[in-house]
C-alpha cells in the first residue's frame, strides 16, 4: 500500500499545470532530438541541463523536464531509422532492419504507428516495474558498507565498458581518465591542492556539468561540422498515416515479452537500451523462425526493438535511484543533475526525498501518455524536423551550451574548460574512445575514493577487507565477468546483427 499512497501523494504535484507543461515541453523537445540522427538522449539531456538551472527549477521540476526529454528521445529515435535508414541513436539501430523495408513498401505510416505504440508499451510497463522494484532494491542497499560500495563502483565501470563499447581497453582508459580528472582540486583529508597547477579556478575541482556539456553537446557540434554533407541518405516520403489495428494486435505478445527482457537489460548497470534492443529483436526472430520474415519488413521486427529499448530506458533508472550508480549514459547525466541539486541518489533517497522519487515516477507515467498522443497524430510534425538545416541547428546548440554554463557559474574559465572538454570529446570520437566512462569517472570518483579510504581506515589498511562480505564478493565476480565476457561474446552477438544489416542493404 505504501507505493499507492506515495503515488497518490505526488500525483497532485505531477498533475499541476506547471509540471504538466514541463512534461509536454520535454516530450516534444525529446522527440525532436531523438529524430535528429546522431544526437540521442544523452546529448539531448546534456544540452538542456543549463536551461533547467537558468530557469531556477527545483529538483522535481528539473527531473520531470529532463526525464521527459529522455523518454521522448527514445521514442523519436525510430523516426529517422524508419524513413532514412539512419538510426536516431544507437538503440534504434535494430529498428532499421524492418522499419526501413516497411517504409520502402509504402508502409512508413504503419511502421511509425506500430513503433510508437510499442515504445509506449515498453516505457509504460518499465515505469510500473520501476515503481514496484526500486523500493525493494533500496532496502537491500542499506546493507552496503564502504567495501560493498567500492565494489559496486568497480562493477559500474566494468560493465559500462562492456557491450556498449567496441574495445575494452579503450573503455578502461576512458574510465581512468575520468577518475584522474576527479582527483583535481582540494584533498579533503590533507587540505592540499592536487593537480591544479597553481590555478585557483581548479581548487574546487572540475564541475561535472561543464564536462558533460563539453563532452556531449560541444563535441557533437564539432562532429556535425566535420561530417555533415559527406554522406547522403535516401529518405522515404511519408504519404499517409493509418492505424493498423490488426497488425498491432498481432504484435501484443511481442511487445510484452520485449518489454520484460528490455527492462532486465536496463537494470543491469552499463547494459543499457542498445543491448535491450538487440536481445529483444534476436529473441523474437528466433521465436518466429525463418518463416517469420524478419528483415523483410514485418511488424514484429519493428515492435520488438522499440519495446525493448524503451523498457530498458526505464530500467536504467532503477540502479541510479536506488544505488547511485547509472545504468546508462543518459542516467549518468541525470545523476549529475541530482548531485548538482544536492540530492544524493541511493537507498536513503526514498526515505529523505520521497516527493522527488515518486514525483518522478508519476510524471513518467503521464509523459508516456503524452508521448503516445504526440507520436501518432503528430508524427508528420516530427518528420519535418529531419529537414532542419545544420546552419540553424548548430548555432542554437552552441548558444544554449554557452549561455547555460555561464549562467550557472558566471565564470569565463568554465566556458574555456567546456570548449576544452568539447575538443577532448571530439578527439575521443575520432579515436573511438567512449566518453561515458569519462563522465562516470568524474561523477563517481569522489565517492569511490572516499569509500576506499573509509574501508582502509576500518580495516587498518588490510586490503582483503574489500572482499570481506558475500555481497562484496558477488559484486567483484560480476565486475570481472562484466568486463571479460563481452570480449568473447561481442563477436557472436555482432555477427548476426551485421548479417541482418547486410541482408537488408542487399
Amino acid at each position: 500500500m505504501d507505493i499507492f499512497d506515495n503515488l497518490a501523494l505526488v500525483f497532485s504535484v505531477a498533475l499541476s499545470p506547471w509540471t504538466l507543461m514541463l512534461a509536454v515541453i520535454g516530450c516534444f523537445l525529446g522527440t525532436i532530438i531523438g529524430a535528429l540522427p546522431g544526437l540521442g538522449p544523452s546529448n539531448g539531456v546534456a544540452i538542456l541541463i543549463p536551461i533547467t538551472f537558468t530557469l531556477g527549477l527545483d529538483a522535481t521540476a528539473a527531473l520531470v523536464l529532463l526525464t521527459s526529454v529522455y523518454y521522448g528521445a527514445m521514442y523519436g529515435g525510430r523516426i529517422s531509422s524508419i524513413l532514412l535508414n539512419i538510426p536516431g541513436d544507437e538503440p534504434a539501430m535494430m529498428t532499421t532492419l524492418d522499419g526501413y523495408p516497411m517504409a520502402k513498401q509504402g508502409r512508413a505510416g504503419e511502421a511509425l504507428v506500430i513503433s510508437g505504440v510499442a515504445s509506449f508499451v515498453g516505457a509504460f510497463l518499465a515505469t510500473i516495474a520501476l515503481a514496484l522494484v526500486a523500493p525493494y532494491l533500496a532496502r537491500i542497499a542499506y546493507k552496503f558498507g564502504p567495501a560493498e560500495y567500492f565494489a559496486l563502483y568497480v562493477l559500474a565501470f566494468a560493465t559500462l565498458g562492456g557491450m556498449a563499447s567496441r574495445n575494452q581497453a579503450k573503455a578502461a582508459l576512458a574510465a581512468l581518465i575520468g577518475l584522474a580528472i576527479a582527483t583535481i582540486g582540494l584533498d579533503n583529508n590533507s587540505g592540499f591542492n592536487r593537480f591544479t597547477g597553481g590555478n585557483l579556478h581548479l581548487s574546487d575541482g572540475i564541475d561535472f556539468l561543464v564536462a558533460i556539456v563539453g563532452l556531449f553537446a560541444v563535441a557533437e557540434v564539432f562532429f556535425f561540422i566535420e561530417t555533415h554533407g559527406r554522406d547522403s541518405a535516401v529518405g522515404v516520403k511519408l504519404e499517409r498515416v493509418i492505424v493498423p489495428w490488426a497488425e498491432m494486435w498481432s504484435t501484443r505478445w511481442t511487445m510484452l515479452r520485449s518489454s520484460a527482457v528490455g527492462f532486465i537489460a536496463g537494470v543491469l548497470p552499463g547494459a543499457g537500451a542498445s543491448l535491450g534492443s538487440f536481445l529483444t529483436y534476436m529473441m523474437e526472430k528466433g521465436i518466429a523462425g525463418e518463416k517469420g520474415g524478419f528483415g523483410t519488413g514485418v511488424a514484429k521486427g519493428v515492435a520488438a526493438p522499440e519495446a525493448g529499448n524503451n523498457a530498458a530506458a526505464g530500467g536504467a533508472l532503477v540502479p541510479m535511484l536506488t544505488l547511485g550508480v547509472p545504468g546508462s549514459g543518459t542516467t549518468a547525466v541525470l545523476l549529475a543533475v541530482l548531485m548538482t541539486l544536492n540530492i544524493t541518489p541511493g537507498p536513503t533517497l526514498f526515505a529523505d526525498r520521497p516527493e522527488v522519487v515518486w514525483g518522478l515516477i508519476a510524471s513518467l507515467l503521464i509523459a508516456n501518455f503524452v508521448l503516445l498522443l504526440m507520436n501518432v497524430p503528430m508524427v508528420r510534425v516530427f518528420v519535418k524536423v529531419l529537414m532542419v538545416p545544420p546552419a540553424v541547428l548548430l548555432p542554437g546548440v552552441t548558444m544554449i551550451s554557452f549561455v547555460g554554463i555561464y549562467s550557472l557559474s558566471g565564470s569565463y574559465f568554465d566556458l574555456v574548460l567546456m570548449i576544452l572538454f568539447g575538443v577532448m570529446g571530439y578527439a575521443f570520437r575520432k579515436m573511438d574512445i567512449p566518453t561515458v566512462p569519462v563522465i562516470l569517472g568524474i561523477l563517481l570518483g569522489y565517492q569511490m575514493e572516499n569509500n576506499l579510504r573509509h574501508a582502509m581506515t576500518l580495516s587498518g589498511g588490510e586490503w582483503t577487507y574489500l572482499f570481506s562480505s558475500p555481497i562484496a564478493i558477488g559484486l567483484w565476480i560480476f565486475a570481472v565477468a562484466g568486463f571479460v565476457a563481452p570480449i568473447f561474446l561481442r563477436g557472436m552477438l555482432r555477427r548476426p546483427q551485421v548479417a541482418e544489416a547486410d541482408k537488408v542493404t542487399d
